[in-house]
């Protein structure tokens, strides 16, 4: 068995930094298309700004104003499908969220994006009454982000297990779990007394332990199943014109043929 290394409460650590390559911003145009120019007027003063990217209209609104705006759309604009709902996680950053909306007027094949920022902890108002899909969509929401939707019929979580521990999509949220994901299965199929028995959770699709004869076969280093690891070192690999093929060579013999 693998050497565990306890990983501890990670989740609590907020190490999320942008420190990545940051793709330029969508060119943003003035709306002047004439059914965009209708739907901004309709929804008012709750538009705190709009434009137009890549051809469709973002409105962006207070989170107060989340089920006024959509009802507008929806019974004066003909947005009559809500295609996706998220959001964003700000946290690390603004303390907040970016929760979106992408609607969808069929008749006029027009397209809206609906964005506001809310705070964490906060709470933002269900509009399943009048989108169906929006049910899912906002449960998924709290259970990947946590974010609680007020008059909700159904608000549970949808994909992670009732008593999971966290929220996988919050970017504080470590790649492969933490202390509690680890042991979860072993605790929930075999009981914490069966921990030093069966060990952690390999959630590393990566991991390969040169000592582990039984979950691992290893181009260069094949042992029989279940062997004893002897400390043998890794053997080089003997590659074949018509199997395995080395690439890095400037020319063999498949190579050429393919060529």
């Amino acid at each position: 068995m693998r050497k565990y290394v306890p990983k501890d409460n990670v989740q609590g650590k907020s190490y999320y930094t942008d420190r990545f390559w940051v793709a330029p911003r969508v060119p943003r145009e003035a709306v002047e298309d004439a059914h965009f120019a209708a739907v901004v007027k309709a929804v008012g003063a709750d538009a705190k700004e709009s434009y137009v990217e890549i051809g469709q209209l973002v409105l962006h609104i207070n989170p107060e104003d989340n089920f006024k705006v959509m009802k507008t759309l929806k019974e004066e604009c003909g947005y009559t499908q809500c295609s996706e709902q998220s959001a964003v996680d700000y946290l690390a950053k603004d303390n907040e969220f970016e929760l979106f909306w992408q609607l969808l007027n069929v008749n006029e094949a027009k397209r809206v994006r609906v964005v506001c920022r809310l705070a964490n902890g906060a709470v933002i108002e269900s509009i399943e009454p009048l989108y169906k899909s929006a049910n899912f969509a906002e449960r998924e929401m709290f259970d990947m982000f946590g974010i609680k939707v007020n008059n909700h019929p159904f608000l549970k979580r949808i994909i992670m297990p009732d008593d999971w521990e966290g929220h996988p999509l919050l970017k504080t949220y470590p790649l492969h779990g933490d202390e509690f994901a680890s042991w979860y299965e072993v605790d929930k199929i075999f009981g914490k007394e069966y921990r030093d028995i069966i060990g952690p959770e390999n959630r590393d699709p990566a991991k390969i332990d040169i000592e582990d004869t039984k979950r691992f076969s290893r181009v260069g280093y094949e042992v029989p199943f279940g062997a004893e690891y002897n400390g043998e070192e890794e053997q080089e690999i003997e590659y074949s014109d018509t199997f395995l093929v080395d690439y890095n060579k400037k020319s063999s013999k498949q190579l050429d043929e393919r060529r």
